[in-house]
């Protein structure tokens, strides 16, 4: 459970100064890396705080203890990787019920409703979760009406804006839980439970941890009765984040805000020229006046983020363009200091199926790019010489 230690300072000190961090017997000022499985109890039945690290170690206690306090929950969890995470909550439903998820989502959290949980029963259903009707009806469309709202904002990678607000109040109208995935946007810049959200969950291996050097996932929950459940399962299945790898994302999150505040005035400017440029047709993002999410976004988040996607007009080929780029790289994954483009048809969104894909309106002339914290007249000078190439 989170500690209040240093609750008054700003977000960005706070970033800097996790609860619990340093050590009390050394004086160390980073998070010590403790390696033990195990620890040494006193006698019979007088189990300490820790006991064995499946369970709890101190070095993945304080991320656990961080992602709470960003986030403004009672509690986190840290998992080895984002899909352990969401793993870890969806599990929290029985065969029969029934999830709401955006028709457009991470390819991996549809794999894995559809290929993994469909199995034990688990139903999942399209919404457009942009639209606060459509969100509404679907929830009164079936008896008994979906367990919860699974959702992203903004979503990947179309970037449509969510009011989370006003889904979670639909959401709790219907006696179900509202599942915001964060990833995108990470505490800094919007915390889904201060909106009113149950859980807020992240993949650290993007923003939080920043690098492209570890894996992970995290968790923060709202109600503590909630906490209780979600961290029984992550006892039980075990898919926890190891202690180096907790001090790996313990030393990234300290410069989250650094890193964001470049990123996000590096997409901005590299967004708006695109808009202007002739081999694009569409640009998403939610820092554009043109993006029908635009004031939903600006109200509910400090910034826009540093993601967004392109659609290259007609006759333009999407691999030529990404092969013809110099600094950015063509990988998956978001959010470190380096800039990424991936193709989602073929890379992040390959498991749902082409027919889908088209309905969710993921073409293959759309690209994703992460937009990393390089001087952006070298991103941009890179873009346009890789425009006039295609």
């Amino acid at each position: 459970m989170s500690s209040n230690k240093h609750h008054d300072l700003h977000f960005e000190s706070q970033l800097i100064h996790p609860p619990g961090d340093g050590d009390d017997i050394y004086g160390d000022v980073v998070v010590p890396i403790h390696l033990t499985t195990t620890y040494a109890q006193p006698a019979f039945a007088q189990p300490p705080r820790y006991d064995y690290s499946r369970g709890g170690n101190p070095t993945r206690q304080v991320v656990e203890d961080q992602i709470a306090r960003l986030e403004g929950g009672c509690g986190g969890l840290a998992f080895a990787t984002g899909m352990a995470a969401i793993t870890a909550v969806l599990s929290l439903f029985e065969p029969g019920d029934e999830l709401l998820i955006p028709n457009n989502i991470y390819g991996g959290t549809f794999r894995v409703l559809s290929r993994y949980f469909e199995r034990f029963g688990l139903k999942h259903r399209f919404v457009d979760v942009a639209d606060l009707a459509a969100v509404e009806a679907a929830f009164g469309a079936v008896s008994p009406s979906p367990k919860a709202i699974v959702f992203e904002s903004p979503t990947n990678p179309l970037l449509a804006v969510a009011d989370i607000a006003a889904v979670s109040d639909i959401a709790h109208g219907h006696q179900a839980l509202a599942i915001v995935d964060n990833t995108f946007l990470s505490p800094y810049l919007q915390r889904p439970l201060e909106l009113g959200a149950d859980v807020s969950l992240h993949s650290a291996t993007k923003f939080l941890g920043g690098h492209s050097d570890v894996l992970a996932g995290l968790v923060a929950v709202r109600d503590e009765a909630l906490f209780h459940k979600l961290h029984f399962i992550q006892y039980s299945t075990g898919g926890t984040l190891s202690a180096f790898d907790s001090y790996l994302l313990s030393r990234g999150i300290k410069t989250l805000a650094v890193r964001l505040d470049r990123q996000v005035a590096n997409a901005q400017r590299i967004a708006e020229w695109l808009e202007e440029q002739p081999q694009v047709s569409r640009v998403y993002y939610p820092g554009l006046p043109s993006h029908p999410g635009y004031e939903v976004h600006k109200r509910q988040a400090a910034g826009a983020g540093s993601l967004l996607s392109l659609e290259l007009a007609p006759g333009r080929d999407p691999q030529r363009f990404a092969q013809a780029l110099r600094l950015v790289t063509l990988a998956e994954s978001l959010g470190a200091v380096e800039s990424l483009i991936c193709h989602p048809a073929t890379m992040t969104h390959a498991s749902i199926p082409a027919p889908l894909r088209a309905e969710m309106g993921i073409n293959e002339r759309l690209l994703r790019l992460s937009i990393g914290i390089e001087h952006p007249d070298d991103l941009l000078a890179d873009l346009e010489q890789a425009l006039a190439a295609i």
